[in-house]
């Protein structure tokens, strides 16, 4: 653990870093218990609507960035609902207005980092999103453990019916430049939490940016990590919360996370069984494997209802206010590792 620090008052300078739904979640509830959030989102997606747009305009994957600047929108609801809305005729069929308008806004922009601060702008977000890059041609690729090699986001977090797993994610190109804010945002954070989301996808890209993990390693803030409840087909089958810090650490360094927080509370048998199914279960907690870095439990479920059944995620609420308790234990206390 590389933690040093002392406060009496809760962080104001908030950092999250990760993409997908697990970022999206973590913000709606960090808002309502910290002041000054800053979420850093990763720029990997080639799929769905987001890679059809990168691959006609040339431009950073919107996907995620919308969904973080709708997280932490205080708009209109009417105004949230327009950017989330998708078309379902026609050749933009699966397409969101959102991300149409991050495209539009970035050809009338410097950069896509200006866009998103300006569409940010639109919606009234009440911290700041940035893109961990302005590249727009960053790729993912993986070694598997059978020593094949695959490459994008959407290919990486398929399922492999054949059970090979991920043994290296690395970037194409090696070297990719993080946002001018992106460090400055991490040097100045005050608590840094990697969400839960899509391991290999969402969060490992994020730390693969040059300067991104050494920052954060470096950072005199406590850093939490917020495990995932359930395995992911295609990433992390038969993972264990242990084997989810494993990863990140073997893709940045040993220590980089101080605090990891995840679910024990109970989950319903049959809804269990549909994600059983679907070649995956929860996460189990290995407890012994924890022996230098702080691991926190709580009932973190909640059930939320989908298309194709009961969908199991954080309770954002919950959560946000025991990574507060968290903030608030750990800064009242020193503690040096």
């Amino acid at each position: 653990m590389k933690y040093d620090y002392v406060s009496q008052m809760l962080p104001t300078r908030v950092v999250a870093l990760g993409g997908g739904t697990g970022l999206s979640t973590l913000l709606r509830g960090l808002k309502e218990n910290f002041e000054n959030i800053t979420a850093i989102v990763t720029v990997g997606d080639d799929g769905g609507g987001s890679g059809a747009i990168r691959r006609d305009l040339g431009i950073s994957p919107p996907g995620d960035i919308r969904n973080c600047i709708l997280a932490l929108a205080e708009a209109e609801p009417i105004l949230q609902k327009l950017f989330d809305y998708r078309f379902s005729e026609g050749t933009l069929t699966g397409q969101s207005f959102g991300n149409l308008f991050l495209a539009a806004m970035t050809g009338i922009s410097r950069d896509f980092s200006q866009a998103v601060q300006r569409v940010g702008d639109v919606l009234a977000v009440s911290g700041d999103v940035l893109p961990v890059s302005d590249s727009s041609n960053m790729r993912l690729s993986a070694k598997l453990s059978n020593g094949k090699l695959i490459s994008g986001e959407s290919q990486i977090g398929a399922p492999r019916p054949d059970g090979t797993k991920i043994e290296k994610l690395t970037l194409n190109p090696s070297y990719v430049q993080p946002t001018e804010n992106v460090i400055k945002a991490i040097n100045r954070a005050e608590l840094i939490i990697l969400s839960s989301g899509s391991i290999y996808t969402s969060i490992i890209p994020n730390l693969l940016v040059d300067g991104v993990a050494d920052a954060i390693y470096n950072s005199k803030a406590p850093t939490f990590y917020v495990a995932n409840i359930m395995m992911q087909p295609g990433e992390t089958v038969g993972y264990t919360a242990y084997d989810h810090v494993k990863a990140i650490e073997d893709h940045t360094r040993r220590g980089i996370i101080d605090c990891v927080i995840a679910n024990d509370g109970d989950i319903d048998e049959a809804i269990l069984n549909r994600y059983r199914e679907q070649g995956v279960d929860r996460v189990t907690i290995d407890r012994a494997n924890f022996k230098n870095t702080m691991l926190v439990t709580d009932n973190l479920v909640e059930i939320r209802k989908g298309i194709e059944g009961d969908i199991i995620r954080h309770n954002t609420i919950k959560l946000a206010k025991l990574i507060r308790k968290m903030a608030l234990d750990m800064m009242e206390t020193k503690l040096v590792f």
